[in-house]
């Protein structure tokens, strides 16, 4: 059976992410060992509101994320199993764990990007304050036009096409207030803001694409054993040279999340495996493509389930 692995990205953090992987997998410790102190302290005590800065927030998912793809290759390993893993995609900050677990780089060289990554996304959300919300019930267009007509307040975009009318929405706050209050008018089903420290993935974000152009320049990628579905245009690539380019579009463009699912499943994907903190990509499969299988890998339980039935497929 193909195989395409998820991997999820901000907002699925909560205290004591993987710490059942690192009592229990060797291979998971090892990961976890290898990042400061201080962020191995967040991860497992906290407090939330740590864990929730942007710049803690983003190492901390790519770490456990990765922790969690080691524990499931040891295990497969010790039970002599085998995947056909076809392609890999992220949620946003999640496109990291899924091209470390393509080969395009080692975790050293992801948390170093990462790390670097928070905290350019965290000073330009400083820089450049606003906020983010997700409708739902509207269709794409009537989104994109609320928010063309929103922005004569303020930066007012489209940025995470997350699933059949499920699409969130950043920019100033004024102007996506005015964007709410339209998509209420327009009988969207629910309009939610978002808990978030920034306008993440709209143009508000450029002075963070262009730090991370400018760290991306030095850092060496390699050939991945398979391709990824990348955020910025929903293709899928093994090419080591244009991924750089492609990671500084994704921190000021929207994520085609729903496309990347449909490129993934066009490509051949009957099975997705989501790995790392929390279900949000599960539940957004769910409502993309109910055809396909997806099972989670987040801790003990997960990981024992998911051998169990990678065993019998």
């Amino acid at each position: 059976m193909k195989i395409a692995l998820l991997f999820p990205g901000q907002g699925s953090q909560y205290v004591g992410m993987g710490r059942e992987l690192y009592d229990n997998s060797p291979a998971a410790k090892a990961i976890i060992d290898a990042i400061p102190q201080e962020l191995k302290t967040i991860i497992f005590e906290g407090p939330e509101e740590t864990l929730k800065i942007t710049k803690y927030t983003q190492p901390a998912i790519f770490t456990v994320s990765m922790a969690a793809y080691e524990a499931l290759k040891e295990a497969l390993n010790s039970a002599n199993i085998k995947l056909e893993i076809i392609a890999s995609a992220g949620h946003s900050l999640g496109e990291y764990s899924a091209l470390c677990a393509a080969g395009f780089f080692d975790f050293k060289t992801g948390l170093d990007l990462v790390s670097a990554r928070g905290q350019y996304i965290q000073q330009a959300s400083e820089a450049n304050p606003g906020t983010m919300a997700a409708i739902l019930g509207l269709e794409n267009n009537i989104v994109e036009d609320i928010c063309k007509t929103a922005s004569a307040v303020g930066v007012c975009e489209a940025v995470n096409f997350n699933s059949p009318g499920q699409i969130v929405i950043a920019g100033t706050n004024e102007a996506v207030a005015k964007a709410m209050e339209l998509a209420t008018q327009a009988k969207a089903t629910k309009v939610v803001p978002l808990s978030v420290s920034g306008p993440f993935h709209s143009s508000l974000m450029n002075p963070a694409a262009d730090m991370m152009k400018e760290r991306l320049a030095t850092a060496e990628l390699s050939v991945p054993e398979f391709g990824v579905v990348t955020n910025c245009d929903a293709t899928m690539t093994k090419d080591a040279s244009v991924i750089k380019d492609k990671l500084v579009s994704q921190i000021k463009s929207s994520v085609k999340w729903e496309q990347s699912i449909k490129t993934l499943a066009d490509s051949g994907a009957e099975l997705f495996i989501e790995i790392g903190p929390g279900r949000v990509l599960s539940g957004l499969m769910r409502r993309i493509d109910k055809t396909k299988k997806v099972i989670n890998i987040e801790d003990k339980a997960s990981l024992e389930k998911a051998v169990q039935e990678l065993g019998v497929i």
